[in-house]
C-alpha cells in the first residue's frame, strides 16, 4: 500500500476548549495526520458550530462519542477514521477509550489517563486484548532538551543518580476563578470531573512522570503533604512530596496552583556523581549540565550545533539554534512518534523510525498509582507509603 495521512477523529475539544485546539495544532503540524470527524460537544449547537469552524463535513460531526464510533465503523475502510483523540475532562476518558478500542480504533488520550486507578488497569486489559495502539500525551517529554537530558543519563554521563528535585508551580488558581466563569478552573476543581486529586492529579503527575522519564528510575516510596488554600475547595491545590527512587536515589516533588504570580514554571534538577542537569519548561531550549570538574556546559536546541546531540533530540528538533520551539511542538513530537508507528502498521510501508517512543498505557497506570499513593500518604500517620 502507498503511504498516506492518518485520519483522526476527536472527542471533546469544541468551542471554549483550550486543550482541544492544542491537540489539533500538534497533531496536524507535521502533515502526517488530518482531522476528518469529531464529537466535539454533547451540546448539538456547540458540536455543529465547532464542526463548521473546523470545516468538517456536517455528516461527520456527531453529538456523542457513541454515535461517532458507531457511524465511523460503518464507513468504508479508506474513509473512516484511523484513530481517535480524546480531549475531554478526566471523568470522560475511560468509556470512549474502551469503546473506540473495542470497535477497532486506535487511541490518543490526554492525561491523566482515566478517572481512577481501577479504570486505568481495566483499560490496559482492553489494549492488550485488542492489540491496538494507545498514546498518552504527557507533553513535556516531547521537548528536545528533555530527550537530551535523558540521553546523558542513559549513557552514564552524569553517573549514578543521587538526588532529583522537580517542581511545578502555577498561580492561576490563586483566586477562586472557578466561581467566576472559568470553565477550565471549574472542572479542574470539581472532584466529580477532575478526580479525587486536584493539583497533584493535574500537574503533579506531569512532574512525577518527567522525573521517572529522564532518570530512568521508578519511584518506590513517597511521603506527601497536600494543602487546600482556595476558599470552599474540596480537593488539593498545593502539595509537597518526599520521594525515594530505585537504586537509592531520593528526591522532592513540589506542585502548586496557588503560587501567586507564577505561570507554568515546571523545572527539574537531577544530580549524579559526575554532573547535575537542570531544565526549565519556560526556557525549554536550554539544558544546563553542571560538571563536578569543569565549567557549566549549556546545551541549546537547534540543528546546527557543533556538539553531538542524541538521536532523540535531533528527531524532535525542527529549527536552527535560536528559534524557539515550545509547547505545541512538544505535543507535535508525541503525535509524530505515534503517527509514524501507526502508519507503518496500517500501510505496510516500513522505514527506519528515528523518533523516540511515545508515552503508553503503562505510564498512564503509574500516573494514576501516583495519585492514589499521594492521597494515601497525605491521609496517613505513617511517614512513608510504598509506591
Amino acid at each position: 500500500m502507498e503511504n498516506r495521512k492518518l485520519r483522526m477523529g476527536m472527542i471533546g475539544g469544541g468551542q471554549g476548549s483550550f486543550i482541544g485546539a492544542v491537540h489539533r495544532s500538534g497533531a496536524l503540524l507535521d502533515g502526517k495526520i488530518e482531522l476528518v470527524c469529531g464529537a466535539f460537544s454533547s451540546r448539538p449547537d456547540v458540536a455543529e458550530q465547532s464542526g463548521k469552524d473546523l470545516a468538517i463535513p456536517s455528516d461527520r460531526v456527531y453529538t456523542s462519542f457513541q454515535e461517532m464510533i458507531e457511524k465511523e465503523k460503518e464507513l468504508p475502510e479508506d474513509v473512516r477514521m484511523d484513530f481517535v483523540s480524546i480531549v475531554t475532562p478526566n471523568h470522560m476518558h475511560f468509556e470512549p477509550a474502551v469503546l473506540a478500542l473495542r470497535n477497532g480504533f486506535h487511541v490518543v488520550i490526554d492525561k491523566p489517563i482515566t478517572f481512577t486507578l481501577d479504570e486505568a488497569k481495566e483499560l490496559a486489559k482492553v489494549v492488550e486484548e485488542t492489540g491496538l495502539m494507545l498514546c498518552l500525551t504527557h507533553t513535556y517529554v516531547g521537548y528536545p532538551m528533555v530527550k537530551q537530558a535523558k540521553d546523558l543519563v542513559d549513557k552514564g554521563a552524569v553517573g549514578p543518580i543521587r538526588k532529583i528535585y522537580v517542581e511545578y508551580p502555577q498561580g492561576w488558581l490563586s483566586k477562586g476563578i472557578e466561581n467566576s466563569g472559568s470553565v477550565q478552573a471549574a472542572w479542574r476543581t470539581d472532584p466529580k470531573r477532575s478526580g479525587k486529586s486536584g493539583c497533584m492529579g493535574d500537574i503533579g503527575t506531569h512532574a512525577a512522570h518527567l522525573a521517572e522519564h529522564i532518570s530512568g528510575l521508578k519511584i518506590t516510596h513517597l511521603c506527601a503533604n497536600l494543602n487546600i488554600y482556595g476558599k470552599d475547595r474540596v480537593i488539593d491545590d498545593d502539595g509537597d512530596i518526599l520521594l525515594k527512587f530505585e537504586a537509592g536515589a531520593t528526591g522532592v516533588l513540589s506542585a502548586s496552583q496557588v503560587a501567586t504570580g507564577e505561570e507554568n514554571a515546571l523545572k527539574i534538577r537531577i544530580y549524579g556523581e559526575k554532573a547535575g542537569l537542570e531544565w526549565r519548561q519556560e526556557e525549554p531550549n536550554t539544558l544546563l549540565v553542571k560538571w563536578v570538574d569543569q565549567p557549566i556546559q549549556i546545551y541549546r536546541t537547534g540543528g546546527n550545533q557543533v556538539y553531538q546531540m542524541s538521536p532523540g533530540t535531533g528527531a524532535f528538533t525542527r529549527t536552527p539554534t535560536g528559534h524557539p520551539e515550545g509547547y505545541i511542538e512538544a505535543f507535535a513530537n508525541i503525535y509524530q512518534s505515534f503517527a509514524v508507528r501507526l502508519l507503518q502498521r496500517l500501510t505496510g510501508v516500513e522505514e527506519e523510525i528515528n523518533f523516540p517512543e511515545y508515552p503508553n498505557i503503562e505510564e498512564g497506570i503509574r500516573g494514576m498509582l501516583f495519585i492514589d499513593r499521594v492521597l494515601e500518604s497525605n491521609e496517613s500517620e505513617q511517614k512513608w507509603t510504598r509506591f
